[in-house]
């Protein structure tokens, strides 16, 4: 094999020890050069020429070499290739000059055509070099033509110049290995790799191992990669840094970063690219503080003398960034002070985009106001970290000021950060003037840009434009049909999400579907209750092995939640392995929103367990279930936890603090946290409001209702049920039907049929029940069986049976299955003494297999909950709850206390009913709390059914004989019992 003369081949080594991975084309002769000529210059006498020829010829031969290479150097640096060009050939042939020197000056003009990427001047050169006998088979100029033509982005050019060589040393092999890894063809280095080493005998050296493993890298093919670390273990050339630096950055970026630190820990050698690459792969993997232990601990303090750069900067930094950890970010930017990188656009960059990582925009201003040079990554830095923080209005006065620069342009990066501004219909304008930014800079083909502008649009409110951006794209990827999928679920379009899915399906996508399509058809089958399509897609995720993804896992505990398939959920999430908080809140949520409390604190209790500490979600969900069960010792826990854990500011936290205070009977501290919130929204005042309505206390309810319009919060649809929900149980009818025709002429506030139904309620409970019956005729749609409902236990209280027949045959029309309706058309006639009517209707109930609701209590001592059933003789202390209602039976009974036996709606003898009165659920709840509650303690009740006027009463002489307040909740609202009187006034 032919070796290139000594002065080249000592060049090309030279550069070849560039840093790892880096191309061994990328040649500058600039230092050489000058170099050679500073030291011809110093040998020999300076002598100055006045020939006016274009390129004058100078007698001394050595002055006339350097002042040859001279004019061809600074006509290519100066960018004047043609004329290089011109003057190359015009002196081509003259016999001054020295083949070495005219090589020389070919070399330099090769390296200028790949720097400025000028092809068409480089195939002249090809053409000059290729007609010249002394050059045509010269290695080295060949060698330089693989380059050039690499540089110019043909490899194609290379290939045929390397296949058209007769002998190929180890120089060509390398130089066409680097021009593919250059123009990213990493499987065509692959391939050359292997052909290197099939056909020749040629051993590859620690030139061409970086740029292998730098393919195996980018292909993330860690198993071909261990093949040439093998290689490069039994070659010797492992210890070569540029190798083991190329090493590192292959196992970091594949995730393996142990074997990335073996390496690392083990080179005989290492630099600072060396550092660089380790602190890189542990940031990319995650390993955050091992990325700051190896800075600090390892580069800092080592003794190998060397000072972190610019690239060790920006790969630390970052880490901080994605940890969002302000205080080590700000330590980076000090270090950054002390070695005097923050001259370094590259290292402002990433300061910029630390600071508006870590929510501090105004550092980030600051820093980035302070860049003179500022690039795209600037702007789109400071840009994307206004996104972040959702404001529009600075996100678009950055990108107006951005497109202001001269030189810049906007890229896809800067869309991608804009658009997720979008998500207001006022928005669209701004949203339209972006898209049509993006068609004139020619991002249409863009799949990230265009699935981000199908989503924008969706989020808008503008679903017609999304599905325009998505029919006009070329090719739909899978990411495309998800964001149109998903903008039509999100609009509350499930049924349309569903049918693009089916569409999807036929286009041929089924078998690519990922973890966002079917978290996106779960959702849709949620919104639709499509329970059995919903199997049907948990048995794809069982086919497929996604029942891993905890994304699709917690969407399908919700579908089966929100289909009241509660126990399957709960039997799917006791079998996840993972169990993320995001799941547990599902199902804490879950069970309370289903009516199951109990659950729900047994499922928080175990979450705790597990090791979750629980966030503003748990909090929440476990409080609505402390709210269902009146838990006030649990309730005050988890409020403490709550301060401690800095969740007050949490508006959903706030408010089930208010509602769980309110539905355990303590108005006072319900109260006392409304009023220390500082800036009171719709919620926390409408959560009060309705405290203060089921307590009976209409005349608060409506102060705080004039209290909300004078702070200038405007009242909504949920305001006013919770006004007319106070003035119903309050007997304030004149007030809430004065409320009730605001709503629409003062307020624009439609009333619903809940609405309607509160003012029926408040109408028949006062005995007006013909005037309720005339709203139910103006009602604007069809009643519903509540309605009904109501209507019928006023006409029991009232005795009106003509009016309570027809009602009845309405609330039966309506609902023919439910047991409820049959219970309390049984009521109605049992209190009116129509006896055969009750036992045709327990007849039916009983053909028709329905069983009425048994009467509940519960009651909380020393934070557990007790349950009681109505009859229920089995608990361990039913002789002692005996024995103690008989105790309190016998001291009421001297200040006035009779059985009102009426409550009992069987046809038995008095003593019977008297019997069934005793064992009515609240009574035990009662009497087991005065059991076991400590002295004083105020006993807090709930009952699923309305209490009754025998357990009314007798509450009421027992909060005076006891001396201590009794609070019961039953399922219309709260009973204070205390000193003998209740806070309902008998009204209820």
């Amino acid at each position: 094999m032919a070796s290139p003369t000594p002065s080249l081949s000592s060049q090309y080594h030279h550069h070849q020890k560039l840093p790892m991975l880096h191309k061994i084309t990328s040649i500058s002769n600039n230092n050489h050069f000058r170099s050679y000529t500073k030291l011809i210059s110093s040998l020999s006498p300076s002598t100055q020429t006045h020939q006016k020829e274009r390129y004058p010829r100078i007698n001394n031969t050595t002055h006339h070499a350097v002042s040859y290479l001279e004019q061809v150097h600074n006509l290519c640096e100066s960018g004047n290739l043609n004329e290089a060009i011109n003057f190359l050939q015009a002196d081509f042939d003259n016999a001054i000059y020295s083949s070495e020197q005219r090589k020389e000056a070919i070399v330099v003009l090769l390296q200028a055509c790949g720097h400025l990427k000028d092809i068409e001047l480089g195939r002249k050169l090809h053409h000059i070099v290729s007609a010249s006998a002394r050059f045509s088979n010269d290695l080295v100029l060949i060698t330089r033509l693989i380059t050039m033509y690499s540089m110019c982005g043909s490899p194609s050019d290379s290939r045929s110049v390397f296949d058209g060589l007769q002998r190929k040393n180890l120089f060509h092999w390398n130089a066409l290995l680097s021009g593919y890894a250059t123009n990213e063809l990493f499987d065509d280095v692959i391939a050359l790799f292997t052909e290197l080493i099939s056909v020749t005998e040629l051993t590859p050296d620690n030139f061409t191992l970086p740029c292998v493993i730098k393919a195996c890298t980018r292909l993330l093919d860690v198993e071909f990669g261990e093949l040439i670390h093998g290689f490069a273990v039994k070659t010797g050339s492992v210890s070569d840094v540029f190798v083991g630096n190329a090493l590192i950055a292959m196992y970091g970026k594949c995730g393996f970063v142990e074997k990335a630190f073996k390496v690392f820990e083990f080179m005989p050698q290492r630099n600072l690219v060396s550092w660089n690459s380790m602190m890189n792969g542990y940031s990319e993997n995650g390993f955050c503080q091992e990325s700051y232990r190896l800075l600090f601990k390892g580069l800092l303090n080592g003794e190998e003398g060397l000072i972190p750069d610019v690239a060790t900067m920006v790969s630390i930094i970052p880490v901080s960034a994605a940890e969002s950890d302000f205080h080590m970010g700000m330590q980076l930017h000090g270090l950054a002070l002390k070695l005097g990188l923050t001259q370094e656009l590259m290292v402002n960059n990433s300061l910029v985009d630390m600071y508006s990582k870590c929510g501090c925009l105004p550092e980030a201003q600051v820093l980035f106001d302070m860049i003179d040079n500022k690039n795209a990554v600037s702007w789109n830095s400071m840009i994307g970290g206004y996104s972040k923080e959702g404001d529009a209005c600075g996100t678009f006065d950055l990108l107006r000021k951005m497109q202001m620069e001269e030189k810049l342009k906007v890229n896809e990066v800067t869309l991608l950060n804009v658009l997720p501004v979008c998500l207001e219909e006022s928005q669209l304008l701004s949203l339209k003037e972006l898209h049509a930014c993006s068609l004139r800079h020619g991002f249409q083909d863009n799949e990230l840009v265009v699935n981000a502008f199908i989503a924008a649009y969706a989020k808008c409110g503008s679903l017609s434009y999304a599905e325009n951006v998505f029919q006009v794209m070329k090719t739909k990827s899978v990411s495309s049909w998800n964001a149109l999928i998903s903008g039509y679920v999100q609009n509350g379009f499930p049924g349309k999400a569903f049918d693009l899915y089916l569409l999807m399906r036929d286009s041929g996508l089924d078998h690519v579907f990922d973890c966002f399509t079917i978290a996106n058809l779960l959702l849709a089958c949620d919104h639709l209750k499509f329970l059995c399509n919903g199997k049907e897609i948990h048995s794809y995720m069982l086919r497929n092995g996604l029942e891993m993804d905890e994304f699709i896992c917690t969407s399908l505990l919700s579908l089966y939640i929100h289909c009241e398939k509660i126990l399957t959920a709960k039997l799917f999430f006791d079998r996840m392995k993972y169990k993320s908080l995001v799941g547990w809140n599902t199902m804490i949520t879950g069970f309370s929103q289903n009516g199951l409390p109990i659950e729900a604190l047994d499922t928080f209790c175990q979450m705790l367990s597990s090791g979750n500490q629980p966030d503003e979600i748990a909090i929440t969900g476990v409080l609505g279930a402390c709210s269902q069960l009146s838990a006030l010792r649990i309730g005050k826990e988890v409020h403490s936890y709550a301060l401690k854990a800095h969740f007050m500011e949490d508006t959903f936290v706030r408010c089930s603090l208010i509602d769980m205070y309110a539905k355990s009977g303590c108005m006072e501290q319900s109260r006392s946290i409304f009023d220390r919130i500082k800036e009171k929204d719709e919620a926390s005042w409408n959560v009060i409001i309705t405290g203060y309505g089921i307590h009976g206390n209409g005349h608060k309810a409506i102060e705080l209702f004039e209290l909300m319009q004078s702070s200038g919060c405007r009242p909504d649809s949920f305001t006013f049920m919770g006004v007319l929900t106070a003035c119903s149980h309050a007997g304030l009818v004149t007030e809430g039907l004065k409320f009730f025709s605001q709503m629409q002429s003062f307020y624009d506030i439609e009333p619903k049929l809940e609405h309607y139904a509160c003012v029926i309620d408040m109408l028949s409970r006062a005995g007006r029940l013909n005037e309720a019956l005339e709203f139910v005729n103006e009602l604007p749609e069809k009643p519903d069986a509540g309605i009904w409902s109501s209507l019928l236990s006023s006409c029991r209280s009232y005795g009106d049976l003509g009016v309570g027949e027809n009602v009845s045959r309405k609330l039966l029309e309506l609902g023919p299955d439910k047991a409820e309706n049959y219970v309390l058309l049984s009521n109605f006639y049992a209190r009116l003494g129509k006896w055969d009517d009750v036992r045709r209707v327990r007849q039916r109930m009983k053909e028709m297999g329905l069983q009425k609701d048994a009467g509940c209590s519960w009651i909380e001592i020393e934070g557990k909950v007790y349950r009681f059933l109505v009859g229920d003789g089995s608990l361990p202390e039913s002789e002692q709850i005996r024995k103690m209602w008989k105790t309190l039976e016998r001291k009421i009974s001297k200040i006035g206390y009779k059985h009102d036996t009426s409550c009992v709606l069987h046809e038995l003898e008095e003593e019977e009913k008297i019997d069934i009165l005793r064992s009515h659920s609240e009574k035990l709840a009662i009497s087991f709390g005065l059991l076991n509650a400590g002295e004083g303690t105020a006993l807090r009740v709930i009952k699923n059914l309305r209490i009754c006027v025998d357990c009314h009463n007798a509450a009421r002489l027992i909060s005076k004989v006891v001396k201590r307040e009794i609070i019961v909740r039953d399922n219309k609202r709260f009973h204070h019992f205390k000193n003998g009187f209740c806070s309902c006034g008998d009204y209820w």
